[in-house]
């Protein structure tokens, strides 16, 4: 199986926009072979927790009709894709929400994030559970960038009979994620870690980009660059 790890710069509040460039990756990633295609955290909205707060209208729903062209760029890619936004939840405040639209455009699952951090707990409610989906016989793990942090999640996902761990993340070129991470956690568990990355200025400060793969070993297996948007394709293994 093959999946694409991808990097853009989200228009800041523009869900329009950051949509139809989600959609646009998907499909052109579901055209080299891509089965699921993974976006950074908040991809959908950018990584702006202070404008989230401000501006109730952001906020997603799971059914969202402002998600119609990327459940349509799946259905036509047979692709599944890995998206990240601000959703409503029970409690009055939205959560960081990882958001699986399967290939035939249903939703295969959601995770929110469960570790927020600084400012983000001021705006976001955490989560409570792991994310899982299945596809084509694989089992994939959601987590979300200041989750990658605590193996204990990556550590469940192996037990849990996960092989594909998909971090959804805003990283800056001075985080170490990149070498103290996740490879880290793929070493460790066992697992093929595929990292979304952001480029661009957001709340946080500039993504990196290096969105990508690494192998069970820890190796580097897929790497998107620095500065292009666009994605890095790796191949994990397929049960079927």
């Amino acid at each position: 199986m093959i999946v694409a790890a991808t990097q853009f710069a989200p228009v800041a509040g523009d869900i329009a926009a950051n949509v139809r460039t989600a959609a646009g990756l998907v499909r052109a990633a579901g055209a080299e072979g891509a089965r699921v295609v993974v976006f950074a955290e908040l991809a959908l909205t950018g990584y702006e927790p202070s404008l989230i707060r401000d501006t109730p209208g952001l906020v997603l729903t799971e059914d969202d009709p402002r998600l119609d062209p990327l459940r349509e760029a799946c259905r036509e890619a047979s692709a599944a894709a890995v998206v990240n936004g601000p959703v409503r939840t029970d409690s009055g405040r939205p959560a960081i929400t990882t958001l699986v639209i399967g290939p035939d455009g249903s939703l295969l699952t959601r995770y929110d994030k469960r570790h927020l951090y600084g400012i983000e707990a001021e705006v976001f409610a955490p989560g409570t559970a792991d994310g899982r989906f299945a596809l084509d016989g694989v089992r994939f793990a959601t987590a979300t960038c200041y989750d990658n942090r605590f193996p204990e999640l990556a550590e469940r996902a192996a037990a849990d009979g996960c092989a594909v761990y998909l971090a959804s993340s805003v990283l800056d070129a001075a985080n170490d994620s990149f070498e103290k991470v996740y490879p880290v956690r793929a070493r460790d568990f066992g697992l093929h870690v595929v990292l979304g990355n952001v480029l661009g200025a957001n709340e946080d400060g500039v993504g990196a980009g290096r969105a990508g793969a690494w192998a069970p070993d820890g190796r580097r297996i897929a790497d998107a660059g620095g500065e292009e948007p666009g994605y890095a394709l790796a191949e994990v293994p397929d049960a079927r």
